[in-house]
């Protein structure tokens, strides 16, 4: 079950914390709930990745982004994430969410969500790496055309170390499942010799296309 009802108190509420800027950091407040846990009765891990998503949408509305991406036709998408847990997250334990973009690279731009304890210590980091689809022209956008589209003059600082062995890993991983996503529908379409059912197969998986890696 999606957290919606979070998700509204974070868009409600994105105003009153004014505008972000790269390099700050967005900062949402929990509570670990029932609905929450798995039979550990400690935060279960596919919320982790929700409770990020919340921390990245209250980053593009309080940037602009997302209504700039309903405007022209724009789609902010997560290419992909690792994550590393630390310390477990207890029923009823209150934690913050920490987000914040860290820097881009071409069409991929590089987030940091950190979950942190009442007392301070750190229980999850999630990396992730992401773009804005342009879905009339078919094609992810440079993060340096956003940015200006954005009234932005920020410029990004190279990738670190991690962040880029996180990059390689991530490529290669995409890369792997763009291989296996062709081998699965090309069977399919192969007795057409126009290619049109292929065609229509690939037009579902946009993220796929080209060398994009966000």
């Amino acid at each position: 079950m999606y957290v919606w009802g979070r998700m509204a108190r974070t868009m409600a509420t994105a105003s009153s914390r004014g505008p972000y800027r790269a390099g700050e950091e967005s900062r949402l407040a929990f509570r670990c709930l029932p609905i929450d846990i798995d039979f550990n009765l400690h935060l279960n891990n596919a919320r982790y990745m929700m409770l990020a998503d919340l921390g990245r949408i209250d980053i593009f509305l309080r940037i602009g982004l997302i209504a700039l991406a309903r405007k022209n036709g724009w789609a902010p998408m997560i290419g992909g994430l690792q994550v590393a847990y630390v310390r477990e997250i207890r029923l009823w334990r209150r934690f913050d969410v920490v987000s914040s973009i860290e820097t881009w690279e071409g069409t991929s731009v590089i987030g940091r969500h950190r979950f942190v304890l009442d007392g301070g210590e750190t229980a999850a980091l999630i990396l992730t790496t992401g773009g804005v689809y342009d879905r009339g022209g078919r094609r992810f956008l440079d993060i340096d055309e956003v940015v200006a589209a954005l009234g932005r003059a920020a410029r990004p600082r190279p990738p670190t170390e991690t962040e880029r062995a996180f990059m390689i890993s991530h490529k290669n991983l995409r890369e792997q499942a763009k291989a296996a996503l062709s081998s699965a529908i090309r069977p399919f379409a192969s007795g057409q010799s126009d290619g049109r059912a292929l065609d229509r197969l690939e037009a579902f998986f946009p993220v796929f296309e080209g060398e994009r890696t966000c």
